[in-house]
């Protein structure tokens, strides 16, 4: 009984340590965005990446040691697909990302409204076809880096954060304008949810989905074929991802 109750209060100080680490996300994130639309255009599209590069670089610095910081239901699926993440917690993981995710978007719609539609995602002049093809290669490369530098015993220990954080800056200042850049379902549910804006939002869970899960066997079949590191390769937990 004692063991069942640790093991409660464990999975549940994990799940409120991912919805901090998404309401994080989604604050400074999509909160870029509506601080840009109200200051006419001084945050620019490399702050807006830039602030979501650095929150999930926060993020994990905070929250990877309790909850392993995936902040992303999609890293949580992918994770859990490949084997580095207990499939149980997937759920509960999830959920907890996307409660913090809406939690930071009600709070940036009390603070300035519906301003720039609380940074919701939505496909640009290519359409949703095009917007979907950009999630999946952009999350894919995503889940490759998590994949490298969080699971992988023969990383460079306290690579994940800056690594993970600078991928998902550079690939928010490229492909952000174009479709909004999510990578994660909860980042785009967040603000859809609070400002109603839900324009083609199946992209946003489609593309990062098969991304994640196609970047995570992606690195499963690269490291396969590379020798083990002197103290031999292990999983890791999934700590630190994006």
């Amino acid at each position: 009984m004692r063991d069942v109750r640790r093991d409660r209060d464990r999975l549940l100080r994990a799940c409120a340590a991912e919805a901090i680490g998404a309401f994080l996300l989604v604050f400074a994130g999509p909160g870029a965005v509506v601080v840009d639309s109200v200051s006419g255009g001084g945050v620019g599209s490399l702050g807006i990446g830039l602030a979501f590069g650095l929150a999930v670089m926060a993020a994990i610095f905070a929250t990877g040691h309790v909850s392993g910081a995936h902040i992303n239901p999609a890293v949580t699926l992918a994770f859990a697909a490949a084997g580095a993440f207990p499939r149980a917690l997937a759920l509960p993981y999830a959920a907890a990302q996307l409660a913090g995710a809406a939690g930071a978007a009600l709070a940036l719609r009390l603070l300035f409204g519906r301003v720039a539609a609380l940074g919701a995602t939505v496909p640009g002049a290519g359409g949703a076809g095009q917007a979907l093809g950009l999630e999946v290669a952009i999350t894919a490369l995503l889940m490759f880096v998590i994949m490298a530098v969080a699971t992988d015993a023969r990383a460079v220990r306290g690579a994940a954060a800056p690594a993970i954080g600078g991928y998902v800056a550079l690939a928010a200042i490229f492909a952000g304008p174009i479709a909004g850049a999510s990578m994660n379902p909860a980042r785009s549910f967040g603000p859809a949810l609070l400002s109603g804006v839900w324009t083609d939002h199946w992209v946003y869970w489609a593309g990062p989905a098969a991304g994640a899960l196609l970047g995570a066997f992606a690195y499963r079949l690269v490291r396969a074929g590379s020798p083990p590191s002197a103290g031999g390769a292990a999983d890791g937990s999934g700590d630190g991802a994006g």
